[in-house]
């Protein structure tokens, strides 16, 4: 059904496309980075930083917009999409008007078009056009999609396209929007469409939202919101976790190359990127913090919303006057270590990343297959005060899959898919670690320590903890190892990190209920196995 109605929809791509570029004033194919910075300094839309990369305003919007994200409602989708607060269902009459009106708005513009690959495993990969108003726009896609080889672009069939107009608003009273900005997906007629908002990210998690639908479906495939390395020995890691886990400083590592930095797919014998390029935060950003990141701002990369210092073509990093979201988007190969093509064998080794401020969750501890897809559901964190207006104690983050507002389908599909690769491969191990606090909640014990996470995790890769004593957790039932080279065995315990036990046994179940109670939205789609894994709040 779904392979059927895909394929009907990809026939009209070509001839809609052609339609655009026929009313178009000029049509740019496939531009080089130099030729878009230039053309971009050229029309007053950008400046370059001392270091050489194109830094650019993206305006009203510096984020995503996920209450303006719709899906077509359809044949294909109405009974296998989740619809909910996240994925919101839009007719497709309203659609189709829309896409018209969108096409018409390329009308005796300038636009800019590039054809590219979105999955670095040529079996799963698709393919992807975009068509953009801004030259900076079509410079982020050439860095975060896979660029074809001229040979391969001779024979590039239009498969999926996005059409990005910044300049063109909906009318919400007449277009059955909820504001002038939108984001539309289409699965069926295999088109996302992007209007008034020039935040890139949207074109780059609405290809993503669109592989989370595709893979599961069509090639049991699971996709993934993690970033993924590789040791000298072929052997592949994953680090998921929410914004200030630590995934992109534990997964950053000299000795190992670099797969990809946030959106995978773990296929019968490979973990592949979906993308080209990396698209980072920069935000308090230093050379001595994230050498690599740092290093790949150099021409060809686009900084978004960043402020310079005064007189200056100098980024000053820590200015978020524009956004907390300053973002830097550069092609995978400016990494040193990075991996070419993209792809590596079945993971080894997985980690799952919580900052957890309560002080309970030990830093590393052994999950069984059951844990594994109960706290993949979970995507757990906690904020810290500080951190946003109004926040005076820690509080939970659930967002499931540790993506949740990227999943069509309902999470526990791809938990269940999580499991079966487990069962299929079960040497791969999973872990789960606390980059958060220990010896008390925030304010009162400490951050830990960034020195032993390194060493856990490291120990984890190289197999040193595979013989060791475990002792499951009392409340949350996860296996503790009792030791780990480079570790002092009391920070292994969290709970003889506390001063005061008591406080910490009543601190361990009042986070177990918050975990009890967030699952609770998934329990009537969730396998006895997986509800078996949930904390014990009876003690």
């Amino acid at each position: 059904m779904i392979t059927e109605r895909m394929e009907i929809g990809t026939n009209h791509i070509a001839e809609d496309i052609l339609q655009v570029e026929s009313q178009a004033k000029k049509v740019y194919w496939n531009l080089s980075n130099q030729e878009l910075t230039q053309q971009t300094l050229d029309l007053g839309q950008g400046k370059l930083n001392d270091l050489g990369a194109l830094c650019v305003e993206t305006g009203k919007f510096t984020g995503r917009s996920p209450k303006d994200k719709f899906i077509v409602k359809d044949d294909l989708t109405i009974n296998t999409i989740d619809w909910g607060d996240v994925n919101i269902p839009i007719s497709e009459e309203i659609f189709e008007n829309l896409y018209q009106k969108m096409k018409d708005s390329f009308a005796n513009k300038e636009v800019w078009a590039r054809k590219c690959y979105a999955g670095a495993d040529p079996r799963y990969q698709i393919n992807v056009t975009v068509i953009n108003t801004r030259p900076w726009a079509n410079l982020f896609c050439n860095n975060l999609f896979i660029t074809p080889s001229d040979e391969e672009l001779k024979s590039f069939e239009h498969e999926w396209v996005i059409l990005q107009n910044p300049d063109f608003e909906a009318n919400p009273a007449i277009d059955g929007t909820r504001s002038p900005n939108f984001t539309i997906v289409s699965f069926t007629k295999k088109i996302i469409l992007i209007g008034g908002s020039a935040y890139t990210g949207e074109m780059k998690k609405g290809i993503f939202s669109v592989l989370n639908f595709i893979l599961p479906h069509e090639h049991n495939i699971l996709p993934m919101h993690c970033s993924a390395n590789e040791g000298k020995d072929g052997d592949v890691s994953l680090f998921f976790g929410l914004s200030g886990t630590g995934k992109t400083t534990l997964s950053a590592d000299a000795n190992r190359a670099l797969i990809g930095d946030d959106e995978h797919g773990w296929a019968d014998n490979s973990v592949f990127n979906f993308e080209g390029g990396c698209y980072a935060k920069v935000v308090d950003l230093s050379a001595e913090k994230e050498p690599e990141i740092y290093g790949a701002i150099k021409p060809g990369a686009l900084l978004e919303n960043v402020s310079f210092y005064e007189k200056s073509n100098v980024v000053d990093f820590s200015n978020t006057n524009l956004t907390e979201n300053t973002r830097v988007a550069y092609p995978i190969d400016y990494i040193p270590n990075a991996k070419q093509p993209s792809l590596g064998y079945i993971p080894k080794n997985i980690f799952f990343l919580t900052c957890d401020a309560f002080g309970i969750l030990p830093p590393i501890s052994k999950l069984t297959k059951a844990q594994a897809m109960y706290h993949f559901i979970s995507g757990y964190t906690a904020k810290v005060a500080g951190t946003e207006v109004g926040i005076t104690e820690p509080q939970t983050t659930f967002s499931a899959c540790f993506g949740r507002v990227f999943l069509p389908l309902h999470p526990t599909q791809y938990a269940e898919l999580l499991g079966k690769k487990l069962e299929q491969h079960p040497d791969v191990n999973v872990w789960l670690i606390n980059t958060g606090w220990t010896g008390g909640k925030f304010g009162e014990g400490k951050r830990m320590n960034l020195k032993y996470t390194r060493a856990m995790v490291n120990a984890a890769m190289r197999g040193e903890l595979d013989n060791v004593e475990y002792v499951p957790h009392a409340i949350f039932g996860v296996l503790k190892p009792q030791s780990c080279p480079g570790v002092p065995p009391e920070v292994l315990n969290p709970r003889t990190t506390w001063t005061d036990t008591d406080a910490y046994d009543k601190q361990a179940l009042a986070l177990a209920k918050l975990f009890v109670n967030n699952f609770k939205q998934y329990e009537d789609q969730a396998s006895e196995e997986i509800l078996s894994a949930a904390p014990n709040i009876t003690l």
